[in-house]
């Protein structure tokens, strides 16, 4: 990053780290380092954003939680999370602690009882971008680009790529700069990136997204969500409280009337609040891969318990019938946006307790159970293309490898979902509804949807809630599979 060093560089006042053996008290300091930062950074924006170049630099610095362990601790060999493997020095850099405080108190609580010592809380050398802090200040005014008088980066800390990737993640990057390891699985600068994505894709605040999240490519459901939520609203006992929709319009009760924006976003999404965030967002991601991963990579970061794909899909049977379900249980991965980040031949395992919460919450719907319901869903092999329209192409060689792989379904989605939750250790899994069959010459045509089509449908989202609301009364520690942490791992979840 270029710099002008003929400039001094004026910061806040730098306080000497804290330990802490309280997480309550613990997170009480981030929130205060990190609203001295911001609030500086947000204050010289505003002194400079109409005026000549200031004679000096502005820079702040995001807050960090460290620990050291010397020794061994012999933890819960159940937990997939809240323990570092090794003796050893581990940070992370931290935003918006405000927002994530449920989750930073917790994992901080799990540290500190694991391994007996002290979390320390302090400021970091990473310099916050000023597009960060001030996005979160809406009663700054930004100008026009063009309209300042200076380029903004000759004054403030932009957005740095070096300090924003996924390497962590992916399992590329083993320690940090100062020789720490990391401690969580995304640094600031990338959470940050993706809060002011979201906004940017769905149209609602990252403070409305709910822990269980349901992604569809159905418009049909979106319509079908909103008039759940309206009957758990007049439910008293339900315990939900909100329901927000984008443009961040709210409803509390079942008759309000829900604002609609002049322009839907990209990827508009739905939130079924309770007080606890164990609600439910629905996410319409429309169609595609990229789409997938796109939405997948920044809900990420807020570190959802689990994520659905509630879609339609091909079937590839002739035994199938318009209506029926496909709970997959492995993929087959020809979408292509994750080849670089999570290569083909790494597994996309199943998880027991997302497979049977949606095999259960189907018998429920359903009313059918045990062999009976093999009436109307499959288990199988569901095949993720990035070609929509891959029927029009020499039909040999995909027939030929959707029939090596088994596969019963085909859809442009799932498998990027299921990969990125692998990737991400976000709990994931996948059941779609058969909307067409192309090889056997049933294609979607006006008219052609039978009774049972459109009953199937109708129950299709509902058997989505219905998987989530039961995760939701699982122990976290049940959700978050050890299938999903590699050798060497984050100790924040």
């Amino acid at each position: 990053m270029n710099v002008d060093i003929n400039l001094p560089i004026l910061t806040p006042k730098v306080t000497e780290p804290e330990t802490f053996f309280d997480p309550d008290d613990a997170v009480a300091r981030l929130i205060e380092l990190y609203a001295t930062a911001s609030k500086f950074l947000c204050e010289r924006f505003s002194e400079s954003a109409s005026g000549s170049k200031p004679p000096s630099r502005f820079r702040a610095y995001y807050p960090e939680i460290r620990i050291t362990t010397t020794s061994y601790a012999q933890t819960d060999s159940r937990l997939s999370f809240g323990h570092v493997a090794t003796p050893g020095t581990y940070s992370t850099t931290v935003t918006r602690p405000d927002l994530f405080s449920g989750y930073l108190k917790q994992q901080i609580d799990l540290l500190i009882r694991n391994h007996g010592v002290p979390v320390t809380i302090g400021v970091s050398s990473t310099p916050m971008p000023v597009h960060f802090a001030v996005a979160n200040d809406p009663e700054i005014t930004v100008p026009q680009e063009g309209a300042m008088e200076f380029t903004l980066r000759d004054v403030f800390d932009v957005p740095d790529l070096a300090t924003m990737h996924d390497n962590i993640v992916n399992g590329f990057d083993v320690s940090h700069p100062d020789g720490s390891h990391p401690l969580a699985p995304f640094t600031a600068q990338r959470v940050d990136y993706s809060l002011a994505r979201l906004s940017h894709y769905t149209a609602t605040k990252a403070e409305h997204f709910q822990n269980h999240v349901l992604f569809t490519n159905y418009q049909f459901y979106v319509e079908e969500f909103e008039g759940y939520a309206r009957q758990m609203l007049a439910d008293k006992d339900s315990g939900y409280t909100e329901f927000v929709g984008p443009g961040n319009a709210s409803i509390t009760t079942a008759k309000g009337e829900l604002a609609a924006p002049e322009k839907l976003p990209q990827m508009p999404s739905y939130h079924l609040k309770r007080a606890d965030n164990t609600g439910i967002t629905l996410v319409n991601i429309g169609v595609g891969p990229s789409n997938a991963k796109t939405a997948t990579d920044h809900i990420a970061v807020l570190r959802p318990h689990a994520w659905l794909m509630v879609g339609h899909c091909a079937g590839l049977r002739n035994s199938q019938r318009l209506g029926d379900f496909v709970l997959a249980h492995s993929y087959l991965r020809e979408d292509h946006v994750l080849d670089d980040d999570l290569p083909v031949w790494v597994p996309i395992p199943p998880l027991a307790e997302i497979q049977i919460a949606l095999e259960q919450a189907v018998a429920r719907v359903t009313e059918l159970e045990g062999y009976e319901l093999k009436r109307i869903m499959r288990t199988g092999t569901v095949a993720t293309i990035d070609n929509r329209n891959w029927e029009l192409r020499d039909q040999s060689g995909p027939v030929q490898r959707l029939s090596q792989s088994r596969a019963i379904a085909l859809d442009m989605e799932s498998a990027t979902i299921a990969a990125n939750g692998f990737r991400f250790r976000v709990p994931y899994g996948t059941l779609l509804c058969v909307s067409d069959k192309p090889l056997h010459g049933e294609l979607k045509l006006p008219g052609m949807a039978s009774d049972f089509y459109k009953t199937q449908v109708s129950k299709h989202l509902l058997i989505g809630i219905k998987a989530m609301e039961e995760l939701r009364e699982m122990p976290l520690e049940r959700i978050h599979s050890r299938k999903l942490r590699s050798f060497e791992e984050t100790a924040f979840l």
